[in-house]
């Protein structure tokens, strides 16, 4: 082993009690978007005690925050980002396959951010006890990142000018897989479309009534018209936030929808989004109601950064896989059986795409990823999913590491992947991407040339600066979520 992947190592290990502690903690508080106060009390709890300097309320988000060490003349500066919010109605008890709530409808940690929250927090300590040890020059900054699950606050905080000054990003996401991410993610943006119209009596005086409803009704039919007349790529959600009340009797005076739109690029997804606004205007017109459109949501997609990637992916290899034992394999085996049959099929055939058909047998058997997948710039892949990590990607050279924390083939946002986020398959895989962090970031701080590198791909990608996708108006949405 490297002598500065055996110091890492050690230092991580030595404080694995207190992280894996934080880490079942912050599962435990399951605080959802912008409210995840007790979980940002506990990380920055850790940080302060081990030697951080804390700015709070960042951009304009109480539960937004850094913790930053400097060492010499503080150069370059390094950011490792952290999450923490947990989903809504996914409680779960801990490392159990068996669906069993904590409480019916409570939040839980369906993506694992109290797992991602807690890696990152261990190789900054890591990060900042070999500047110290080894009297090197360097900034380490641990950026608490809320509401990820939400309107997000990536964004906010690149627009607050927060990534202006740091050399590189490293993050990292509990996965099913070992591999430097080669992904590019869907931008995105979200708006609420609240319509408003005139009460009535629907049986007496309907003549007198501006249905509200009704115009959230023809906005529905609108957008799936326009469906067929999109980029394949891209995607539009929604979901009724008020229907107008209980009482069909009754013309509806108010209604709110929410819409979601996606597409590869943030140029396309603002596009679509003007044409959902004009469907929804459309509906207005037809129904004689009025509406606005509430933007609270926006981010831009994620693109790996190549030059750092080629860092990271030697420093995953040097590192390894996650040493599992025959009891994680049995936990994990107990994970997947609970999936439907349906499900297990889809399974099946990632399985054969990722380890080859010779191979399903042993994977369905030993279902934990113990290989380490290269990184392939020619194979960069769409994604549908979003993060707001890309806006960090326009603002700074980013790059993002996925580490197996569940069962192969497990499914995201499910009940499965909470019981999985307090369990040993996370202790192990969130102590693993710590040491891959960690040593990520020294390898570049020693790489004058990759960081000059990543800034020149940086700089091809955003033109020098950055832009938000959300107009400078729109606040972070404390209250909505």
């Amino acid at each position: 082993m490297n002598k500065d992947l055996e110091f890492l190592t050690r230092v991580i290990d030595e404080k694995s009690a207190k992280i894996l502690d934080a880490n079942d903690k912050i599962w435990e508080y399951a605080e959802l978007a912008f409210h995840e106060t007790k979980s940002a009390a506990l990380l920055k709890s850790i940080l302060k005690e081990e030697g951080f300097a804390l700015t709070e309320g960042d951009a304009g988000i109480p539960t937004c925050f850094t913790g930053t060490f400097s060492y010499g003349t503080g150069k370059p500066v390094m950011g490792i980002l952290g999450e923490y919010d947990a989903l809504s109605s996914l409680s779960q008890k801990a490392a159990d396959p068996h669906k069993d709530p904590l409480k019916e409808g409570a939040p839980g940690h369906g993506c694992g951010h109290c797992a991602l929250g807690t890696g990152a927090l261990a190789a900054a300590l890591a990060v900042r006890e070999y500047l110290i040890a080894n009297k090197k020059d360097g900034t380490i900054i641990y950026f608490g990142c809320p509401a990820e699950e939400g309107a997000g606050s990536k964004q906010f905080m690149a627009r607050a000018g927060m990534f202006d000054d740091v050399d590189f990003v490293y993050s990292w996401h509990p996965a099913t897989k070992n591999a430097v991410e080669c992904n590019h993610s869907n931008a995105i943006m979200g708006a609420n479309f609240y319509f408003k119209g005139v009460a009535s009596h629907a049986g007496a005086t309907p003549y007198l009534g501006r249905s509200a409803l009704d115009a959230v009704e023809l906005m529905n039919v609108g957008c799936n018209y326009l469906r067929e007349h999109m980029i394949p790529e891209a995607r539009i959600h929604y979901a009724y936030i008020d229907a107008g009340g209980t009482a069909p009797n009754v013309v509806q005076d108010h209604a709110t929808i929410r819409y979601e739109v996606r597409s590869p690029w943030v140029y396309q997804v603002k596009e679509l989004f003007e044409r959902v606004k004009n469907v929804a205007r459309g509906a207005s017109i037809m129904t004689d109601t009025t509406f606005e459109c509430e933007l609270s949501m926006a981010f831009t997609e994620y693109l790996p950064n190549n030059a750092l990637a080629a860092v990271a992916d030697e420093c995953l290899q040097e590192v390894g896989a996650p040493k599992w034992d025959d009891a994680d394999y049995r936990m994990a085996k107990e994970f997947l059986n609970t999936y439907p049959a349906t499900t297990l099929e889809n399974i099946k055939s990632q399985i054969i795409e990722t380890y080859g058909e010779d191979r399903l047998e042993e994977i369905l058997e030993r279902p934990l990823d113990s290989e380490i997948h290269p990184f392939n710039p020619d194979k960069i892949k769409l994604t549908a999913g979003s993060t707001d990590v890309g806006d960090v990607g326009y603002a700074a050279p980013t790059l993002n590491i996925n580490i197996a924390t569940a069962c192969v083939g497990n499914v995201g946002h499910s009940w499965q992947m909470v019981a999985q986020s307090c369990s040993p398959l996370a202790h192990k895989g969130l102590l693993t991407a710590a040491k891959v962090l960690a040593l990520s970031c020294i390898r570049t701080m020693d790489r004058p040339d990759v960081i000059e590198a990543a800034k020149k791909e940086l700089h091809k990608r955003n033109g020098g600066h950055y832009t938000c996708p959300l107009p400078d108006s729109v606040e972070p949405p404390l209250d909505t979520y």
